[in-house]
Order: C-alpha cells, then sequence, then structure tokens
C-alpha cells in the first residue's frame, strides 16, 4: 500500500480531514522551507553552519516540531 493511498484513506475521515484542513498552511510552510533550502542546493549540515546552529534545529524546524523566531526564519532565508 502506497503513502498516497494511505493518506487518501485517513483524510476520507471527516474528523481527520479537518485537522489536515487546518494544518495547512504549517505544511505549505515547512514544504516552502525545504523548497528554499533545494534551491540553493544545501544540506541541513551546510545550513545550519551557515546559520550558526546545530543541523538538529534545522531538521526540528524543516518538520515542523519547532516554533521558530522571526530572527531565525530571517536567518534561514538569508542562509
Amino acid at each position: 500500500m502506497s503513502i498516497q493511498h494511505l493518506k487518501q484513506q485517513a483524510l476520507s475521515n471527516t474528523e481527520v480531514r479537518a485537522e489536515y484542513d487546518q494544518l495547512e498552511s504549517e505544511f505549505a510552510f515547512i514544504d516552502q522551507l525545504l523548497s528554499m533550502r533545494a534551491q540553493a542546493g544545501l544540506t541541513q549540515e551546510q545550513l545550519a553552519k551557515r546559520m550558526h546552529t546545530q543541523k538538529s534545529n534545522i531538521s526540528r524546524l524543516e518538520r515542523g516540531n519547532a516554533n521558530p523566531s522571526w530572527s531565525t526564519l530571517l536567518k534561514y532565508a538569508h542562509a
């Protein structure tokens, strides 16, 4: 069973769909972060060095497991 099939199956549940829809902007933002880094041709490690932080912090940010400050987001964008 593919991940896409599992996603479709989960989203057929109205409660799951409502939660997913509420998080849509967060998912889109995380996708944008990943796209920016990929377009720059940087690994998480390289980005972390440019930001003077640890790779684990970049990983948390890109997984959506962080609540970054505005300055952190600016550093990410500039790096």
